[in-house]
């Protein structure tokens, strides 16, 4: 695998010799102080260029990062441009995610001069590469802290309860007509999306929501105390109904307790009532 000093070379190399290209940063984990190095990162990048279409029309300004074994277009169908509302306006912005044999990945984009002043394809992990015409604004350190856990107000806490035991009774209702598919998709939909919601705000409460859980929260098991996180890795079943009535107790089981904690930390109430609806619901229909 070639390393991360030959990658950029060959990303800056690129843009200094193609005169389309004025300038090039990066974004995403690599501009990112706070995230941990390692070899599977991929390389974010954005040139900024005089028009896209030509890069569009001719990918051959591309071959000097090395052969590609998977692309993806913004343009796809499935793909990242549908699922992030991006499949329009490839006149002002375009991009390429591609895997190549070595392993190395680069997620890399083209934007218009006006496009790159107007900030849509940027953030706060912003780190220059290449300037050529001096075109790139002048902006602090890198940082994530656009992504922090953000502290809830108390009806988005109890929003959050609401939810979580509301949506677990159809997730009941899915098992009992052995709508294994129903109930599981729900289930990590909406019950489970929200235990996780409640768990970024216990990581939030305990570092002073100065601290980002990661895509997906990846960073879940660095920043949960070790038991908390164990107990969370029971809530992914199998598509056993038994293991899947064993996740949904634990899963309310760790609601619950990060729930009171969070409540206690805004000084509201957990919502009990919420809870005993699910259990009656449950134990109504399972009766029958």
């Amino acid at each position: 695998m070639r390393t991360e000093k030959e990658m950029f070379d060959i990303i800056i190399d690129t843009a200094r010799s193609d005169d389309r290209v004025l300038a090039g940063y990066l974004k995403g984990s690599r501009a990112n102080p706070n995230v941990p190095r390692d070899i599977y990162q991929d390389f974010d990048i954005m040139y900024v260029v005089k028009e896209t279409e030509s890069f569009r029309a001719d990918t051959s300004w591309m071959n000097p990062f090395g052969k590609v074994i998977l692309k993806q277009e913004q343009d796809d169908a499935y793909g990242y441009g549908e699922r992030f509302g991006l499949c329009s306006h490839y006149d002002k912005t375009y991009s390429w995610l591609l895997i190549f044999e070595d392993g190395n990945r680069i997620d890399i984009g083209v934007e218009t001069l006006e496009t790159m002043k107007e900030g849509s394809n940027r953030n706060k992990l912003f780190l220059p590469l290449i300037d050529k015409t001096g075109c790139l604004p002048q902006l602090p350190p890198p940082t994530d802290e656009e992504f922090y856990v953000r502290k809830p107000t108390e009806a988005q806490f109890q929003g959050c309860c609401n939810e979580f035991f509301w949506s677990l009774c159809d997730v009941v209702k899915g098992i009992l007509r052995d709508e294994l598919p129903f109930a599981m998709t729900t289930y990590y939909a909406q019950p489970h999306h929200m235990l996780e919601v409640m768990l970024g705000w216990y990581i939030g409460s305990k570092t002073d929501y100065s601290v980002s859980c990661g895509k997906q929260n990846k960073y879940f098991k660095q920043y949960l105390p070790e038991n908390v996180y164990l107990l969370y890795e029971k809530t992914f079943p199998d598509s056993s109904y038994e293991h899947f009535k064993a996740a949904i107790k634990t899963l309310c089981r760790l609601f619950r307790e990060m729930a009171v904690l969070i409540a206690e930390s805004l000084g509201c109430t957990y919502p009990e009532e919420f809870e005993q609806g699910f259990m009656k619901y449950t134990k109504a229909v399972s009766s029958d």
